[in-house]
């Protein structure tokens, strides 16, 4: 159990630093090229792991599973991600995340047949509380939102639930890795797709900065973070893992504090506790009762 909460806490650090990189990222690659490169350059990488770890890839057999995962957790949450980056701030971003776990936990009984009990609920609603407060901190550093892109977050945390239900489904049968470099894979063919007749070469402005956010994003925030997130999930289950996507919006405030020089109001230490505490809350199990003779 502890193994599995400490991946999900390293993926979600890492996917915070994913959304800062977006953030830079946004006026130098459209996203539809942006999530191409990353996830390109991604799947390389975990070939080169099946390889190295000797694992049959069954890439025609497990085409089903790979399509909706690539479809899914790369191609849609990724490109949304980006897109949605465009129009509001990494913070805000993160915040929106806050939605995922309910969408998982009204999924895993469907989909998993999980029963949630009511520590995994209230942890849940524990952490909205927490990034409510936090939303409420971060009102008078916003310049402004958008409409649009709060939509396309919105969605993007759709698309992320059921890849995080369908994951543990199919994990049944696969390992993390295999399951990560299919999606990869799959959905890096539905990104260049999304390219075609929608990138205009023009829009791409490269800087420095922007090839060390690439290369970030194509292995910290992919290979390391998935494969961390999809071993969490398979070790304590969807709906336990649902909560934790909330500290999403801790780490994102954290990084713009130290990355983006933001200042830190009481809002946000009260939020950033609430929403970790209820994260923690999700993982307790109730006490069986004992039988009376």
């Amino acid at each position: 159990m502890k193994k599995g909460i400490t991946l999900l806490v390293i993926a979600t650090l890492f996917w915070a630093g994913n959304y800062v990189c977006g953030r830079y990222l946004a006026p130098a690659l459209p996203a539809p090229l942006l999530n191409t490169v990353r996830w390109a350059i991604s799947s390389v990488i975990l070939i080169i792991l099946l390889y190295l770890k000797k694992f049959k890839f069954p890439i025609i057999s497990k085409w089903r599973e790979f399509t909706l995962l690539g479809f899914f957790g790369v191609f849609a949450f990724s490109t949304l991600n980006y897109l949605g980056l465009k129009e509001i701030n990494a913070s805000q971003a993160g915040m929106i995340s806050a939605g995922i776990p309910v969408i998982i936990l009204l999924l895993s009984p469907i989909f998993l047949k999980e029963k949630i009990n009511r520590f995994a609920w209230i942890g849940a609603i524990l952490s909205l509380i927490g990034v409510f407060i936090l939303i409420k901190g971060k009102q008078t550093n916003t310049s402004g939102s958008s409409l649009i892109g709060e939509i396309e977050i919105i969605l993007s945390c759709i698309s992320w639930g059921i890849y995080t239900v369908l994951g543990k489904k199919f994990g049944k049968d696969s390992d993390p890795l295999t399951l990560t470099t299919g999606a990869a894979l799959y959905g890096t063919i539905f990104s260049a797709l999304s390219c075609i007749g929608t990138v205009q070469l023009n829009a791409i402005q490269l800087s420095p900065i922007s090839w060390i956010c690439i290369i970030y994003v194509s292995t910290f925030a992919s290979v390391l973070a998935y494969l961390a997130w999809n071993t969490g999930v398979k070790m304590i289950g969807a709906s336990l893992s649902a909560p934790f996507i909330n500290l999403l919006p801790v780490w994102t405030v954290l990084l713009g504090i130290v990355i983006l020089k933001e200042s830190a109001t009481i809002f946000t230490i009260i939020g950033g506790l609430v929403t970790i505490i209820g994260a923690l809350i999700t993982t307790l199990k109730p006490k069986k009762r004992a039988i009376e003779n």
